[in-house]
C-alpha cells in the first residue's frame, strides 16, 4: 500500500503543480499583485492532497519568533517538501535559490515575479552581491527572505556543510537571521520514491541578533540548527 499511495500522490502532485504553474504564469502577468494570494493556496491544496493521500501533517512550532514584516530565515533543507511548503508556512516568502530554476518554463517565471533571488553558482563574489541586493530589496518590501545555507539537499544523519554565504548576508545588511529547523527529511527523503506517513515538523528558533562577528554568528547559527534538527529527527 505504501508503495501505492506513494505512485498515487506523485501524479497528483506533480499534474497539480505543473497546471498551477501555468496559472501562476497568467496571474503573474494580469493581476500580478495576485500571485503571493495563488502561491498560497496552491501549498495548502497539495500539503492537504498530501496528507490526505500519504497520510503526512505537519506541525510549526515558535511562529511567534518571526518578526512582522521583512526577515531572513535560515533553515535546514532535507526535501522537497521545504521548498513548496513554505508559501503556506510563512508570510510572503521568497527564495534564494539557483538561477537554473528561473528558466523552467511558468514554474520558473512564476517564481521571478513573486521576488525570488536567484544566485548564478560558481561566480564567488558575483554571486554574494546579487544574493545581498536582492535580498535588500526583499526586505524593504517586507517579504520573508528564506536561504538554505547549506545549498542543497541533505540526508538526514548526514554531516553539515554549511556555506559562508548567510554570514556574509548578515553582516552586510546588518539584520537579526532567525534559524529553523526540522525534519522533512524522514518522510519525503532525497533520492527516495516512498512518502510514509507521520508528521513533519518546521521548528522556528529564537533569532541571532545582529552585531555578532561573523564566526561567531556563523557558529551558532550551524550549532543552533543542527541540534534542533537532529532532535526532531529523534522524535523529540
Amino acid at each position: 500500500m505504501l508503495a501505492l499511495r506513494s505512485l498515487v500522490f506523485a501524479a497528483v502532485f506533480y499534474a497539480f503543480t505543473a497546471i498551477s504553474a501555468v496559472i501562476a504564469s497568467v496571474i503573474s502577468i494580469i493581476v500580478p499583485g495576485q500571485l503571493p494570494v495563488f502561491a498560497a493556496f496552491w501549498s495548502r491544496t497539495w500539503l492537504a492532497m498530501y496528507r490526505g493521500i500519504c497520510g503526512a501533517s505537519y506541525e510549526v512550532r515558535g511562529r511567534e519568533l518571526i518578526p512582522p514584516g521583512g526577515c531572513v530565515l535560515a533553515m535546514k533543507h532535507q526535501s522537497v517538501w521545504d521548498t513548496c511548503a513554505l508559501f503556506a508556512i510563512f508570510d510572503r516568502p521568497v527564495y534564494v535559490l539557483k538561477s537554473e530554476l528561473m528558466l523552467i518554463p511558468f514554474f520558473g517565471w512564476a517564481l521571478a515575479r513573486l521576488g525570488c533571488i536567484p544566485v548564478k553558482r560558481g561566480t564567488g563574489r558575483l554571486a554574494l552581491e546579487d544574493m545581498v541586493q536582492g535580498t535588500r530589496v526583499a526586505l524593504s518590501q517586507g517579504k520573508q527572505v528564506v536561504i538554505f545555507p547549506e545549498g542543497t539537499r541533505t540526508m538526514v544523519g548526514s554531516p553539515p556543510a554549511y556555506k559562508t554565504g548567510i554570514s556574509h548576508l548578515y553582516v552586510e545588511l546588518d539584520v537579526d537571521c532567525i534559524p529553523v529547523a526540522l525534519n522533512s527529511g524522514l518522510l519525503w527523503p532525497r533520492h527516495s520514491f516512498l512518502r510514509p506517513e507521520g508528521r513533519i515538523v518546521v521548528q522556528v528558533l529564537p533569532p541571532i541578533p545582529r552585531g555578532l562577528p561573523r564566526k561567531d554568528m556563523f557558529d551558532r547559527l550551524v550549532r543552533d540548527i543542527e541540534g534542533a534538527s537532529t532532535e526532531l529527527c529523534r522524535g523529540r
